[in-house]
């Protein structure tokens, strides 16, 4: 079990499966810019950071809950996290102050654009469906993806194979983070969304001496 204190950020394992360069230049170097794919996710986001518990029948919407995990090591701010009334008061769910029955939690993570990085994405839902389980002792089971441009819901199953690429993720995040080194810059594709692009500078570092040598020279290093 991890202490209060010791507790790392629960984004950065969608950072890290994403990128684990980007990871440590946010949260080891503290760097950060953003682009218009950033401030669209921003925006995105407001509909569901402001606090407070909304009732609709049989179902209850938590919007921006705490959550944490001692044993991952990990906490951070769910957007939101729904609770659907159960048949019958003796179900696996969980109970809520001052309402009666059980109610399964169901957590839905907002994203800007169209479905992409989506192993990252799950990742980071999962965890969150984690630190549910760990607060609540309620199992939770599957959560769900929103993606802004398609105003679609994805449905995520929080498989065994998911759970424990996501533990794997969180430890590691806390190698990464703790052993305070920035991974070398590599070009893909993906950079071309990331808002760090003129920070990393993959294009400039990305490379070897040996490809440096052969391109400008024809040198070959063997």
């Amino acid at each position: 079990m991890f202490a209060e204190d010791d507790l790392l950020p629960l984004s950065g394992l969608q950072h890290l499966v994403f990128c684990e360069r980007q990871c440590a230049l946010i949260h080891v170097e503290g760097a950060w810019a953003d682009n218009p794919f950033t401030l669209e996710g921003s925006h995105l986001h407001e509909s569901a950071d402001i606090p407070g518990l909304e009732s609709r029948g049989d179902l209850r919407i938590s919007r921006s809950l705490r959550l944490r995990s001692l044993r991952l090591g990990i906490s951070g701010i769910a957007d939101v996290v729904e609770f659907h009334r159960e048949d019958g008061d003796t179900g696996s769910g969980t109970t809520l102050p001052a309402v009666a029955g059980r109610w399964r939690p169901y957590p839905v993570e907002y994203k800007r654009g169209r479905k992409r990085n989506q192993r990252a994405n799950e990742i980071q839902l999962c965890a969150q469906a984690l630190c549910l389980e760990e607060m609540l002792g309620a199992p939770v089971r599957e959560g769900a993806l929103y993606y802004g441009k398609s105003r679609r819901r994805l449905e995520v199953e929080f498989s065994n194979s998911l759970r424990a690429a996501t533990e794997a993720a969180c430890w590691r995040l806390r190698d990464l983070l703790y052993g305070g080194r920035t991974p070398l810059a590599r070009r893909e594709k993906k950079c071309n969304d990331c808002s760090l692009l003129e920070i990393c500078k993959p294009d400039a570092l990305g490379f070897s001496v040996a490809s440096y040598l052969k391109r400008n020279f024809g040198i070959v290093v063997s």
